[in-house]
C-alpha cells in the first residue's frame, strides 16, 4: 500500500485497540494512537534512499541501508509476520526502559506518521529534515513529559508492524512467507490489489479515516470535551 495508507491504517488500529492497550489517560491514549500509526511505516525503513528513509537525512538513511541488507532487501525480512514484530518489538523493549531512548522511539514514530500524512497537513515543514525533527522530537518530548514511563511502546511497535504487513499482504507484491522465505523466497498474497489503485484511494483511505475518528470517539476520553459542543450545536438546530 501507499505510505499514507499504511499510516492511516495504523492510526485506525491504534484507535481500535485502545480498550486493550496498556495506557491510561488522554495523553497516553493519544500517544498510543500516534505511535501505532507511525510504526505502521517502520517496515519500509528497509529501503535505502526512499522517502521514508530520507526523513532525517543521513541519521535515518544510513541505518536504513544497513537494515535493508540485513533484511535481505525491500519487503523481505522487515515484512516477515514473525521475525519483524519480534525483532522490532525486542529493540523497542530495550529502548522503553530509559527516557532518552523512549524519546527517540516515539519521535521516530511521530516523524514517520508526519512524513506519510504530509498530504493532509498544511505547509511543508514535516517533509523537510529540520521541520520533521523539530515537530517529531517536540511532540514526543511533550507526550513523554505528560505521562508515566511508556512501557507500552513495544506493543505499539508490534501493532504497527503487523498492520503494515497485513496492508502489503493485500497488494500484488505480497509479503514474504513467514520464516520459510529464507529458504525459498516464497511470498504470500492475500488479495491482489495494485498499490495506489482506485480501491485503495477511494475506499480504503476514507474507511481508515472514518474508523480512526469513530474509534477515537468511542474509546477515548477525548470525546468528553467534544460532547458539550455537539449538544449545543444540536440544540441550536432544534
Amino acid at each position: 500500500m501507499l505510505g499514507h495508507s499504511h499510516a492511516l491504517s495504523g492510526l485506525a488500529v491504534g484507535a481500535a485497540t485502545l480498550p486493550w492497550a496498556p495506557v491510561d489517560g488522554t495523553v497516553s491514549q493519544i500517544a498510543w494512537i500516534a505511535a501505532v500509526g507511525g510504526f505502521a511505516m517502520l517496515p519500509d525503513l528497509d529501503q535505502h534512499c526512499s522517502t521514508v528513509s530520507d526523513m532525517w537525512g543521513p541519521a535515518t538513511d544510513v541505518p536504513s541501508g544497513v537494515l535493508g541488507k540485513i533484511a535481505g532487501g525491500h519487503r523481505w525480512g522487515t515484512h516477515d509476520a514473525v521475525l519483524a514484530p519480534l525483532a522490532f518489538g525486542g529493540l523497542a523493549m530495550l529502548a522503553a526502559d530509559a527516557f532518552w531512548s523512549s524519546l527517540l522511539l516515539l519521535a521516530l514514530a511521530i516523524g514517520l506518521a508526519l512524513r506519510a500524512l504530509h498530504f493532509v497537513i498544511p505547509g511543508r515543514a514535516e517533509t523537510t529534515v529540520l521541520g520533521n525533527l523539530i515537530l517529531s522530537w517536540g511532540g514526543a518530548w511533550y507526550l513523554l513529559d505528560h505521562m508515566v514511563n511508556p512501557a507500552w511502546l513495544p506493543w505499539a511497535v508490534v501493532a504497527g508492524v503487523l498492520t503494515h504487513i497485513v496492508g502489503d499482504g493485500i497488494t500484488t507484491a505480497g509479503v514474504p512467507m513467514p520464516l520459510l522465505w529464507i529458504l525459498n523466497r516464497g511470498r504470500l498474497i492475500f488479495f491482489p490489489m495494485r498499490t495506489g489503485a482506485t480501491l485503495e484511494k477511494a475506499v480504503l483511505v476514507p474507511l481508515f479515516i472514518a474508523a480512526t475518528v469513530g474509534f477515537i470517539y468511542v474509546n477515548t476520553e477525548v470525546h468528553e470535551a467534544v460532547d458539550p459542543f455537539v449538544d449545543r450545536l444540536l440544540l441550536s438546530f432544534g
